[in-house]
C-alpha cells in the first residue's frame, strides 16, 4: 500500500472518528467467515459501522482527534464499530454475539461520548435498557406523580362542589308548603 492510500485512509478513518458517538474496539480473531459476515449484518441492522483497520493506521486516524488515548488497545488483530447515532447499541450487539459465539469478538475497549471505557464498563453498558424503554421508564415515572396530583386536585373539586351545593341548600331554607295560607 502506497503512501497517499495510507494517508487516504487515515483521514477517512478520522473523518468517520470524529462523527461517532462511539467507538469499540474489538479482538475478532477466533471468527470465522461466516460468524464475521453474521456479525458485520447485526451491526449493519442497527445502523452500525464495522470496520477492521490496521492498528497503526487506526492510530494515525485517533491522533489528531480530541477523544481519549486509546492506543494500548490497539494490539493484535483489531475491529472497530463505530456509531453516530445510539452509542449503547454497539456495545449490546457485541456482547450478545459474544455470548453465542464463545465470547468472540471479545471487546477490548471503547469511547462513549469521549469517554474511554475498558471491558468491564463496556459489559456494563450492554446491559442497560434499550434507549426507549429508558424513555417509558422515565414517562412513567414522571406521570405517577402527576396522575396523583390531579387525583388529589380532582377530589378537591368534588369536595368544593359538594360543599357548595349543602351551603346552597342551607341558605335556600325550607321549601314553602303550598298548602298553608
Amino acid at each position: 500500500m502506497n503512501v497517499e492510500t495510507k494517508a487516504s485512509l487515515v483521514n477517512e478513518l478520522a473523518q468517520k472518528l470524529k462523527g461517532a458517538r462511539a467507538v469499540y474496539l474489538t479482538d475478532f480473531a477466533g471468527l470465522n467467515v461466516k460468524a464475521m459476515t453474521s456479525l458485520r449484518a447485526k451491526l449493519r441492522n442497527e445502523g452500525i459501522e464495522y470496520l477492521v483497520v490496521k492498528n497503526t493506521l487506526a492510530e494515525r486516524a485517533l491522533q489528531g482527534l480530541d477523544l481519549p488515548d486509546i492506543a494500548e488497545y490497539f494490539r493484535g488483530p483489531t475491529g472497530l464499530a463505530i456509531a453516530t447515532d445510539d452509542p449503547v447499541a454497539p456495545a449490546r450487539v457485541l456482547v450478545d454475539f459474544a455470548r453465542d459465539h464463545d465470547n468472540r469478538p471479545a471487546v477490548k475497549a471503547g469511547i462513549v461520548e469521549r469517554r474511554a471505557l475498558d471491558a468491564a464498563d463496556v459489559q456494563r453498558l450492554a446491559r442497560l435498557p434499550a434507549r426507549e424503554q429508558l424513555l417509558a421508564m422515565v414517562a412513567g415515572a414522571l406521570e405517577a406523580p402527576l396522575a396523583a396530583f390531579v387525583g388529589a386536585l380532582e377530589a378537591k373539586l368534588i369536595e368544593m362542589a359538594g360543599l357548595l351545593e349543602a351551603l346552597h341548600a342551607e341558605r335556600a331554607g325550607p321549601a314553602p308548603d303550598a298548602g298553608e295560607g
